[in-house]
């Protein structure tokens, strides 16, 4: 993301807009860097100016993730797309064991798009970057014809270092293991939902929209048989719980009383007919570990601020089907399955 400059008019920040001219290459390009980007992602990698950052060595295997964010709308309650596009590149970082370094951004404006709306996001974009002590150090921007990206489009990707002696993966799996979440589900589909034109309503639902790499690094310290940890994005915890059976070739037992799902969450599902399982989150992990040690890892979790209504769900169990079945609460069993099309699109 270059940021050379050349003279002109400043940007009217707040009354303007993005039109095809700011992603052109020029002056007007150059201007939008200069005036928007260069400040809030300030760091001596970015200021470098030239067409790749190039960074100190690290010790340590490194790790590397790519998200896109086309979340609608662009602002919800507890976070908004540029949280959602540092936060959730952090995460897949985080759970692999990784400390989250360094991030790039590139970001597709709609012509149109109100350069107040640009700062508002691009701030919190920065904001969580400090949150999470990593930089962002290199970007682009495109621009395209009214119409053709709802506002902004945001990808992410983000490059961390895993120290040695951590090998998580989700083939580790092991029948009897326990499995855990690190607390409150589906939070961050509804909060979307809840703003939505269409299907708008009043909540107290927010979004759980967070980094989750202090949280993990504390979970390594507690639990030498921690076998991996996932975050459950778009899919939710459902589909999470059949890629981890399809990766070890195992099947998992969860108990729907131990889920924790705030009420409102359950009022709001059961209205719509969605179910929690399967709708987004962006602040919860889950882990799996030898069954021994759960105890003492949901204590480790529950000491921090991100994971004190963790808890145990369930278990690794041996089943060549590779399901997810589900003790009801009714006393009943249920196959947790693979989602199939998309609950709530639009969603991170």
């Amino acid at each position: 993301m270059k940021h050379h400059f050349s003279h002109g008019h400043r940007l009217d920040l707040k009354h303007g807009r993005i039109d095809l001219t700011h992603g052109a290459g020029g002056r007007a390009t150059a201007q939008l860097v200069a005036e928007v980007f260069a400040p809030a992602f300030d760091n001596a990698w970015l200021a470098q100016g030239n067409d790749q950052a190039i960074m100190p060595p690290v010790a340590g295997r490194i790790a590397m993730s790519t998200d896109c964010h086309v979340v609608a709308p662009l602002f919800f309650p507890g976070g908004d797309i540029g949280t959602l596009a540092v936060n959730g590149t952090v995460n897949d970082l985080a759970v692999g064991g990784a400390q989250p370094l360094y991030l790039s951004a590139g970001f597709i404006l709609e012509e149109g798009l109100p350069f107040e709306t640009l700062v508002r996001v691009v701030g919190s974009m920065a904001q969580a970057a400090r949150d999470a002590g990593v930089q962002i150090v290199a970007g682009d921007t495109k621009v395209v014809e009214r119409g053709k990206a709802d506002g902004l489009f945001i990808t992410t990707a983000g490059v961390g270092v895993v120290p040695p002696g951590i090998e998580l993966d989700g083939a580790n799996a092991q029948p009897g293991d326990a499995v855990l979440v690190s607390g409150y589900l589906a939070e961050h589909g509804l909060a979307v939902l809840s703003q939505r034109d269409d299907l708008g309503f009043d909540s107290c639902i927010v979004s759980d929209c967070a980094a989750l790499h202090g949280l993990t690094a504390q979970m390594l310290e507690a639990c030498p048989s921690l076998r991996l940890m996932r975050d459950p994005t778009r899919g939710g915890l459902g589909n999470t719980l059949n890629e981890i059976c399809h990766q070890a070739g195992v099947g998992i037992r969860i108990r729907e009383e131990s889920l924790p799902i705030r009420p409102a969450v359950r009022a709001v599902c059961e209205f719509y007919g969605l179910d929690p399982l399967y709708i987004a989150n962006e602040g919860k992990l889950i882990a799996v570990c030898a069954m021994t040690d759960a105890p003492a890892l949901v204590d480790a979790m529950r000491a921090h601020p991100l994971g004190r209504d963790a808890a145990q769900i369930g278990e690794i169990t041996d089943d060549p089907h590779g399901f997810v079945r589900m003790q009801t609460s009714f006393g009943g069993e249920r196959l947790v399955d693979w989602l199939n099309g998309e609950v709530l699109p639009r969603i991170c």
